[in-house]
C-alpha cells in the first residue's frame, strides 16, 4: 500500500492490521482523497487472508474532526448532482467499514466529530481514551448527519439520536459508553494495551466463524422471532457445524489441543 498518502497501514505477524489516519495537521479530517484511500485500503485488507483483525486509529490529538474545511469549501459550489456523487462515496466508505468480514476495533485517542463519529459507529469494538470527546455537529452548519445516521442510530438508538443530532452538544467517553457507541474507556496510556487485549481475544476465534457471526447479527437484529427466523438460524448453525473450520474447532476442543487457526 505504498501509494497511500493520507493514511498508514501496517500488519503485524499475528495478522492484526492497523490503518492510521495520518493528517494530524487538520485533526484527521477527511476529504475525497482520504475517503478514496481508506475505502480502497479496507477492501484490500478484507480480501487479504493473512489479515485477521483490523484496527482503525489516528495520528495526533484528534481521532477525526469529520469533514475537511477545504473540502467543505469546494462542496459549497457543487451542484446537487455533484453533492450526491460526493455523499455516495462517503456512504460507500461507511458501508465498507461496517460490513467488513474481519473484526474491527476503533482506537479513539481524541475527539471524534461529525463523520468521525460515523467511523467509530461502524467499528465492532471501540476503545476510547478517557478524555475523548464526541459531537454530531452538523446542524450547527445547517447540515444533517445523513450518511452516518444509519450507523449512529444503530449504535446509540433513536432516542439518544434525537437529542445529539439536534443539540450538537459535545459528550465525553463515559457518556459514549453509556449510549453504546464506545465499548471500553481507559486512560490514554492504556489504549494500546487494551486494543491489543481485544485483538488477542478476537484472534482466538475461527476466521470464518467471526465473519459469520458479524453477518448473523445484521440478519437477526430487530427481526421478529418467527418460524422464518428460526429456520434461518437453524440452517446457519447446521452449515457451520458441517464446515471444515467448525469440525476442526469442535475436535480441537474435545482433544484438548489448539485449533488450527491459532498460532
Amino acid at each position: 500500500m505504498s501509494e497511500l498518502r493520507h493514511i498508514r497501514c501496517t500488519t503485524a505477524p499475528t495478522g492484526v492490521a492497523t490503518l492510521t489516519l495520518d493528517r494530524p495537521e487538520v485533526h484527521n479530517a477527511f476529504d475525497d482523497a482520504l475517503i478514496a484511500e481508506l475505502t480502497g485500503a479496507l477492501h484490500r485488507l478484507d480480501a487479504d487472508h493473512a489479515v485477521r483483525v483490523v484496527v482503525l486509529a489516528s495520528n495526533g490529538r484528534s481521532f477525526s474532526a469529520g469533514a475537511d474545511l477545504g473540502w467543505m469549501k469546494r462542496m459549497a459550489n457543487y451542484t446537487e448532482s455533484e453533492n450526491l456523487s460526493d455523499a455516495l462515496r462517503l456512504a460507500d466508505l461507511l458501508h465498507t467499514l461496517d460490513r467488513m468480514h474481519k473484526p474491527t476495533i476503533a482506537r479513539v485517542q481524541g475527539s471524534a466529530f461529525g463523520g468521525g463519529v460515523g467511523l467509530v459507529a461502524c467499528c465492532d469494538i471501540v476503545v476510547a481514551a478517557r478524555e475523548a470527546q464526541f459531537c454530531l455537529s452538523e446542524v450547527r452548519l445547517g447540515l444533517i448527519p445523513a450518511t452516518i445516521s444509519p450507523y449512529v442510530v444503530q449504535a446509540i438508538g433513536a432516542r439518544a439520536s434525537r437529542r445529539y443530532f439536534m443539540t450538537a452538544e459535545r459528550f465525553g467517553a463515559d457518556e459514549a459508553r453509556r449510549l453504546g457507541l464506545v465499548s471500553e474507556v481507559v486512560d490514554a496510556d492504556a489504549l494500546d494495551a487494551t486494543v491489543a487485549k481485544f485483538a488477542e481475544q478476537l484472534l482466538m476465534g475461527g476466521p470464518h466463524a467471526l465473519a459469520a457471526s458479524k453477518d448473523l447479527i445484521s440478519t437477526v437484529a430487530d427481526k421478529p422471532i418467527d418460524a422464518s427466523l428460526m429456520e434461518i438460524t437453524a440452517h446457519r448453525i447446521a452449515h457451520t457445524r458441517a464446515s471444515t473450520e467448525g469440525r476442526e474447532g469442535v475436535m480441537a476442543f474435545l482433544e484438548k489441543r489448539r485449533a488450527a487457526w491459532l498460532p
